[in-house]
C-alpha cells in the first residue's frame, strides 16, 4: 500500500486509483475514478465499491460538474506539470465558493515546493510524485508562518493578527 500526506500526517493510502480497471476490481474498497468513468458507470461503481471518489482533469469546469460530485467523499485534482496551477484554482472554487467538505487530493506532478500552497488553496491530501521525499513534503506544509491573504487554510493573515494585537 502506498503512503500519502493527509491532514498534515503521513498515512497509508486507503484509496485505489482506478483509471482503467473494471469497477469490480475494488469490491468493498475505496476507489478513485476519472470523471468520464464516473459519468458512464456511476450505478455500477456505487454498487461495487465502499466509497467512490472522482478524479478531475485540471481543464474541467468544477462549477459545471459540481452537482455530480457534491456528495463524493473525495475529489482528486490533477497536476499534469509542476508549472500548471489550474488545479489550485479548482481547489479554491471547490472549498470557498462551492463549500465542498470532503477530502480534496492533489495528484500528479506534486512536488515539495507546492505543498504549502496546496494547503492554502484547500487541499487536505497530497500524493507527491515518486521522487519526492514524503517527510520533506509534510514539513513544507509548516515552513511559511506568515500569510498576507485569507485562504482556505487556517492561517490568519498577518493584518488580522496585527489588528487583534492593536485592539488587545
Amino acid at each position: 500500500m502506498s503512503r500519502v500526506i493527509r491532514g498534515r500526517a503521513i498515512v497509508e493510502d486507503d484509496w485505489t486509483l482506478a483509471v482503467e480497471a473494471p469497477a469490480r476490481s475494488a469490491a468493498a474498497g475505496k476507489l478513485i475514478v476519472p470523471l468520464a468513468r464516473w459519468r458512464a458507470e456511476r450505478a455500477a461503481l456505487l454498487a461495487s465499491a465502499a466509497a467512490v471518489g472522482v478524479l478531475l482533469p485540471n481543464t474541467e469546469d468544477v462549477e459545471a460538474v459540481y452537482p455530480l460530485l457534491a456528495d463524493r467523499p473525495l475529489i482528486a485534482l490533477q497536476f499534469p506539470t509542476f508549472a500548471d496551477g489550474r488545479a489550485l484554482t479548482q481547489a479554491v472554487l471547490l472549498r470557498n465558493r462551492l463549500g465542498y467538505t470532503g477530502e480534496l487530493r492533489a495528484l500528479g506532478d506534486v512536488v515539495r515546493d507546492l505543498a504549502f500552497w496546496l494547503a492554502r488553496c484547500g487541499f487536505d491530501a497530497l500524493v507527491p510524485r515518486p521522487d519526492q521525499d514524503l517527510q520533506a513534503c509534510r514539513q513544507a506544509l509548516d515552513e511559511i508562518l506568515v500569510a498576507y491573504q485569507p485562504a482556505a487554510d487556517a492561517h490568519d493573515p498577518v493584518w488580522v493578527r496585527r489588528r487583534a494585537r492593536a485592539a488587545g
